[in-house]
């Protein structure tokens, strides 16, 4: 079979319809080729990637670092499962991620294919852990699509019609200063959930994104990440930082957890971990990551090596002061920017983010309004995401390594959208 695009966007399209379940929604852009913040499809059109395959391309499509990485392991071997034969990637993808540990604790980490395989076993292990069972979540929150992960997801559409869910799972309000919820409401909130639904002493873990990534690019405020993180101390209960999507520089930081100074037991990353290849992880306290029994944890292809490579370079570039330096510039010219267009608009509500992690949220809860501008942005050269719990919010995820002029660009398709 060839491995080349040998048809036009119509024709995949066409055949997507056919062999693809309407259950995998997708856009109609058919992509081709990737570079930098460009993609381009089988028809020579060019848009500017301000999604990044849902904030997997930090670093923007083929760095040329981690596809030479790539491209080395490839040629040794592309499989080995690490519980037959252990290989240096792996090893050295967990070293790396020990040193870029937010705290002071030694670490060990866990390597898996995707966020919510990590999210799922960050609470095997706090379970194993704690021997507890309880697992609190959060109002807005996603976690991911397997049977666990979509009892701790928060948006209907993820898992209406697949139940049942599986049980121990209790959801608490998160802070949404916007719509009206306060970090007093929160905390209030968790008190609450502890003295009517499930007892501290059965709590195994709380699982919180530091910016919520899928209900709305929200951030957690600082002070109530020190106070989920007192009282999970109080009680022993795990906190688990979901850094899946607001990992990995998205906010300038390696991890978000850094701007609140706070240092979590377990914290999952994914997406920009492998460089667009396949790869998440569970990093945690080392006392906590060995609780579970020998053959407890993993899978066929948890740490592949040819992701392992990938992950090894992004990680490398991840910890270059430049890198921060850069994605600071970059959050400080999307924030201006988006605080003009709110200023022009009044159909935008707010301007939030943290770091370069930045959305806009329309006041009135419908997606209508954004579907129509990331319908429109996408005609004249700009892909863009919505999310939000109404689908009322425009995420921004221009890769990091993007040029002034893109950004540029990307911004002034985006007020042309909103214009009309």
């Amino acid at each position: 079979m060839a491995t080349e695009q040998v048809q036009g966007s119509a024709s995949v399209r066409e055949a997507r319809e056919r062999f693809v379940p309407r259950g995998v929604a997708s856009t109609d852009f058919v992509v081709t080729r990737a570079e930098g913040a460009t993609l381009w499809d089988a028809d020579g059109n060019e848009v500017l990637d301000f999604a990044g395959g849902i904030a997997c391309q930090n670093l923007g499509h083929n760095p040329e670092a981690v596809v030479r990485a790539v491209h080395e392991q490839v040629d040794r071997y592309l499989h080995q499962c690490f519980m037959v034969g252990m290989y240096e990637p792996y090893v050295e993808v967990a070293r790396r991620l020990d040193a870029l540990w937010p705290g002071e604790s030694q670490t060990k980490t866990l390597l898996v294919n995707s966020g919510a395989e990590a999210v799922e076993n960050a609470v095997k292990i706090a379970r194993a852990a704690t021997g507890r069972s309880g697992v609190i979540v959060f109002d807005r929150a996603f976690h991911g699509r397997t049977n666990l992960t979509m009892a701790m997801t928060s948006k209907l559409v993820y898992k209406q019609g697949f139940g049942p869910l599986a049980p121990e799972v209790y959801r608490a309000p998160a802070p949404y200063p916007y719509r009206g919820v306060s970090t007093d409401d929160a905390l209030a909130g968790v008190e609450l959930l502890l003295k009517q639904d499930v007892a501290p002493h059965a709590v195994a873990c709380v699982v919180l994104e530091t910016v919520q990534g899928e209900g709305g690019f929200i951030p957690m405020p600082t002070e109530f990440i020190a106070a989920l993180k007192e009282l999970c101390e109080r009680y022993g209960i795990l906190y688990v930082a979901d850094e899946v999507q607001s990992g990995c520089g998205r906010t300038g930081a390696v991890w978000a957890i850094e701007h609140a100074g706070i240092e979590p037991d377990l914290l999952v990353a994914g997406k920009t971990l492998g460089g667009g290849l396949p790869l998440a992880a569970v990093t945690g306290k080392a006392e906590l990551m060995d609780a579970p029994h020998p053959g407890g944890l993993g899978g066929t292809f948890g740490g592949n090596p040819v992701s392992c490579a990938a992950a090894c370079t992004v990680l490398d570039q991840l910890a270059e002061p430049r890198f921060r330096e850069r994605a600071d510039e970059i959050a400080t010219q999307l924030r201006t920017r988006l605080d003009e267009l709110a200023a022009r608009h009044d159909a935008i509500g707010e301007v939030r983010g943290l770091g370069a992690m930045l959305a806009l949220e329309f006041a009135e809860p419908s997606g209508e309004v954004s579907k129509a501008v990331t319908t429109a942005a996408r005609g004249q050269g700009l892909l863009l995401l919505s999310c939000g719990l109404y689908g009322n919010v425009i995420r921004l995820l221009p890769p990091l390594t993007a040029t002034d002029e893109e950004l540029d660009r990307g911004l002034d398709i985006l007020e042309r959208s909103l214009a009309r």
